[in-house]
């Protein structure tokens, strides 16, 4: 399984259209043959921050993700909302 963590920092006077392109995004990745889960949650304490944990089936289910086009969408037009670059981390784990 690999998960994926993809950190955002929006601008706050954006922050109505971000949650709308994030809510695109998730429903048909969620749908995906090869997605486990795909959540998005807000920082508590840093109203403007937010988190996509994801995972993924393999590496193949990822690379698959990236060739939809809601993800390919997601990514070209989230660059306007975002006020520092987005951060992502891989991990590969094992259910216990």
């Amino acid at each position: 399984m690999i998960i994926i963590h993809a950190y955002l920092k929006i601008d706050p006077t954006q922050r109505t259209e971000f949650l709308e392109l994030a809510k695109q995004v998730m429903g048909p990745s969620q749908a995906e043959e090869g997605n486990i889960s795909y959540d998005f949650y807000q920082n508590p304490e840093q109203p403007n921050q937010f988190v996509f944990v994801e995972k993924w089936k393999d590496h193949a289910a990822i690379q698959q993700h990236e060739e939809t086009a809601h993800f390919k969408k997601f990514v070209s037009d989230v660059e306007q909302y975002l006020v520092e670059p987005l951060h992502a981390e891989l991990f590969e784990a094992s259910a216990l």
